[in-house]
């Protein structure tokens, strides 16, 4: 489970909704719990520059990550993120201790390939809209992807991508399709030109001049 990304963090005693204020406002350090596994949970504080460095990647959210806490390193994954909703401030954060033989749930971002030459969007002038941006995955930690893949390529006016349409590593299973059909969910939909299709406009040519 080697990473490329780590995280170098303090452990801390002071604890308490007065201590993480003094944290941040003093030490312009974030507040965060490192828990899971067989071990208590510990709390840890890292710098907010840092991580805010580290969230400007979007493979840090599907990624195992080395936690260096005072010189003891460990394998975590980032489970939590708690952001001020008025300023550019972390407030906290959580990760969850991993093991290589323990499958991990983590959500994992999708990425739309082939949109501009999309059938449906380069032939029939319709436009696709992304009910979904990442789905919760299954995995053991050497199997966590960073990304998966939607092609857009074939789609047509009209059809929809769903979860179980998606190609997903081997090792990796979707958690909402574990719980049955109903939850395979609409990942992205190519929808007609407003008017209609471009394949109505067409019929309707073809109607005016046989009766011309």
């Amino acid at each position: 489970m080697s990473s490329e990304y780590t995280v170098n963090a303090k452990a801390r005693a002071d604890v308490g909704k007065g201590a993480s204020r003094r944290l941040r406002r003093l030490a312009s350090e974030v507040p965060a719990i490192v828990y899971g596994g067989e071990k208590a949970p510990q709390m840890i504080s890292i710098a907010h520059k840092d991580l805010v460095w580290f969230l400007e990647d979007e493979a840090f959210f599907s990624s195992v990550l080395t936690m260096d806490i005072d010189g003891a390193k460990e394998s975590v994954v980032i489970k939590d993120l708690h952001r001020h909703p008025a300023k550019p401030q972390i407030l906290h954060a959580d990760f969850l201790r991993v093991s290589a033989d323990t499958k991990i749930t983590l959500h994992v971002p999708l990425h739309f390939t082939n949109e501009e030459a999309c059938h449906g969007v380069k032939m029939q002038g319709g436009s696709i809209t992304h009910a979904m941006s990442d789905i919760e995955v299954q995995c053991l930690p050497k199997d966590l992807p960073e990304f998966i893949e939607v092609d857009m390529t074939a789609l047509e006016v009209g059809q929809t991508v769903h979860i179980s349409d998606l190609t997903l590593p081997a090792g990796v299973e979707s958690t909402a399709l574990a719980l049955g059909e109903d939850h395979d969910s609409a990942v992205a939909v190519v929808q007609a030109p407003r008017g209609g299709s471009s394949a109505d406009d067409e019929e309707g040519a073809e109607g005016e001049s046989e009766e011309s």
